[in-house]
């Protein structure tokens, strides 16, 4: 089996940025959730399924990296303005979603607050590689 050594590069980047407080199951949960809704609305970020040697059938996963950032609630406001502002696709995760325990309730809790005062912990976003790094600004990769 042979591979191409060229690196790909992508013109469109996949980020997820989480508040820095979140303990560390919150930070992997926020981020599969976040993912989630990428992944349904956004058909081209999601690759072909896959096989192993003996044909047994995988799920299709995104067609390039996640990179995941981190940065102060201040910063996840600002990236959530500018990326409403460029239009680019996006879901967020609030703090209330972590007292909820499915999908219905889920919607109702980000429904009832104004977009100016949701109390995000995460928040992903896709589009051109440009776009995206200026709605992250000020936010830092993941350690």
């Amino acid at each position: 089996m042979t591979f191409e050594n060229t690196p790909v590069r992508f013109d469109t980047k996949i980020a997820v940025l989480l508040r820095e407080d979140l303990e560390p199951w919150q930070r992997l949960n926020v981020t599969a959730f976040l993912v989630s809704g990428l992944g349904s609305e956004v058909p081209e970020v999601i690759g072909e399924p896959y096989a192993d040697a003996d044909g047994t059938p995988y799920l299709p996963m995104f067609r390039q990296p996640v990179l995941v950032f981190e940065g102060t609630k201040e910063t996840l406001t600002a990236a959530h303005g500018r990326a409403l502002s460029r239009s680019l696709p996006r879901s967020v995760f609030t703090s209330d979603l972590f007292a909820t325990g499915n999908d219905r309730d889920n919607r109702a809790a980000v429904r009832a607050v104004p977009k100016d005062q949701l109390d995000l912990v995460g928040l992903a976003v896709y589009g051109p590689r440009n776009a995206v790094d200026k709605v992250l600004k000020g936010a830092r990769m993941h350690p």
